[in-house]
């Protein structure tokens, strides 16, 4: 076996790592994000206050707002945001009740950057269980299959930095808060739109998301049972074109690499899954086999 490196480069580490054997030590073993978390706050954040020498309970922070959950920190709130976006990715997921010996948990997939394939999830399946191919009749599905499907989410992923308009921490309090590299899974069909129609006018114009800003505040939507959520409402800058600097490579670099690592996790346990999944079936067949030969060998 013959190999162009001959000798040692301690200053090209990602081609003497593969080299030696070392460059996938470590990876998609973790599941854990020092990314913050970029949410829209549906509903306000109470607090106390005294009045008349009593404690009551009172509205600190509105819903609407946006919320950046800073890993192992705090959290802090803005009724606006700027957004600079590196790096777009969609995934499913669906929610699992739990029941009495299980907590509830999420059923994911990796992360792609289309939707039009199927997408490995950590449960040892294919995208959430939703049914590969398109859906020509909806309605012609069993009502299983139905029920399933209404369950999976399309997911929208961004990843970039983020600027919050007068921050508030959770007592309603001012703070100081600098560009904040972020994730945002973009779940709901609305939202999922709006945000997109960023992505799509900039491709139009063949400019890179990370050359631009875009605004977001947040409008009220009304459900029939009285209730309230709320929806991104974005402006796009396309005026302004930001200039792309090597940190601005190197934050690029990062996150790719989360993704890597989250899509790596996602992999570990879909096999980890489907394998249990497939030994399962194994032993239901060998006990079927096994129930044969008895019968045979009764009947002998």
């Amino acid at each position: 076996m013959t190999t162009e490196i001959t000798t040692i480069d301690p200053n090209n580490y990602a081609v003497m790592a593969k080299a030696m054997g070392i460059a996938n030590e470590g990876k998609g073993k973790s599941k854990s994000s020092s990314l913050a978390r970029l949410r829209i706050n549906h509903s306000p954040v109470m607090g106390t206050a005294e009045v008349n020498g009593k404690n009551v309970n009172v509205e600190v922070i509105e819903g609407g707002t946006y919320k950046l959950e800073i890993p192992d920190g705090p959290t802090y709130y803005a009724t606006s945001i700027k957004v600079r976006p590196f790096v777009q990715r969609y995934m499913y997921k669906r929610f699992v009740m739990g029941a009495a010996n299980s907590p509830n948990r999420y059923i994911k997939t990796i992360m792609h950057d289309d939707l039009n394939v199927d997408l490995k999830d950590n449960d040892g399946g294919f995208n959430c269980g939703k049914p590969a191919g398109y859906i020509q009749d909806f309605k012609a599905l069993p009502e299983k299959t139905q029920d399933l499907i209404k369950q999976i989410k399309r997911v929208r992923v961004v990843l970039g930095t983020v600027e919050m308009t007068n921050p508030m921490n959770e007592k309603g309090e001012s703070v100081e808060l600098g560009a904040t590299p972020f994730i945002w899974e973009i779940d709901n069909r609305d939202a999922f739109k709006v945000v997109g129609d960023i992505f799509v006018s900039l491709a139009k114009m063949s400019r890179l998301p990370v050359m631009h800003n875009f605004v977001a505040n947040t409008a009220e939507r009304k459900m029939p049972n009285g209730n309230s959520f709320f929806v991104p409402v974005v402006s796009l800058n396309i005026h302004d074109v930001i200039d792309v600097t090597p940190d601005d490579n190197n934050m690029f670099t990062d996150f790719l690499a989360w993704v890597d690592n989250y899509n790596s996790y996602i992999s570990n346990a879909w096999a980890e899954n489907a394998n249990a999944k497939m030994e399962d079936g194994d032993a239901e067949v060998l006990d079927d086999l096994v129930d044969i030969e008895i019968d045979e060998e009764e009947v002998a």
